[in-house]
């Protein structure tokens, strides 16, 4: 299935970066069972980055502008 882009280049560079902070911090500052699930959490947000597709994005109907 082929999912349109729906978050632009700058805010797919901070989820990534973003999702790395929260994983690192998660896994240093907080105890087992908290940190694993704040770092599931951040993978899933650094995803959404990579691919560029955020589903709640989504299903609130935001698009891309068009260029051209």
């Amino acid at each position: 299935m082929f999912f349109l882009k729906n978050v632009p280049t700058w805010e797919r560079v901070l989820r990534v970066v973003a999702a790395l902070a929260a994983t690192v911090a998660a896994l240093r500052v907080l105890a087992p069972p908290s940190a694993w699930l704040v770092a599931s959490a951040a993978i899933g947000f650094a995803l959404t980055g990579l691919f560029g597709v955020c589903p709640a994005c989504a299903l609130v109907g935001r698009r891309l502008p068009k260029q051209g």
